[in-house]
């Protein structure tokens, strides 16, 4: 059996994980934060990601439903993200940049189109 050479980790190499992987990672955070999708035509998050020196800068659009606390909501997102990117990629997330694109009313969403007065 021969010996085998320790080779300092900084020798060997470096994983690099793509921006569009990262990005994959915090759209599936954001759809597990907000819950499961519903039927009535609410977009999926859309997400870019910046990553530089080992951290990943996030930027977040969401749809939600309204009546909501919408920080609350904002707030499990960010926490999320945060978390499954540090866990799966091994990056830090110093920023998360959401964006709420619309807010959907259960009183609005009525079939026919009619108006509520």
């Amino acid at each position: 059996m021969e010996a085998r050479e320790v080779v300092e980790p900084a020798v060997r190499g470096a994983t690099r994980i793509a921006d569009q992987v990262v990005a994959k990672i915090a759209m599936q955070a954001a759809r597990e934060a907000l819950g499961a999708p519903t039927p009535d035509g609410h977009e999926p998050p859309r997400t870019s990601v910046s990553v530089h020196d080992g951290s990943a800068r996030v930027r977040v659009s969401v749809e939600l439903g309204y009546p909501a606390d919408i920080g609350a909501r904002c707030r499990a997102v960010r926490q999320r993200i945060t978390e499954r990117v540090r866990t799966l990629a091994g990056m830090e997330v110093p920023e998360v940049v959401i964006t709420v694109e619309r807010l959907h009313s259960a009183h609005g969403e009525r079939s026919g189109g009619e108006r509520v007065r």
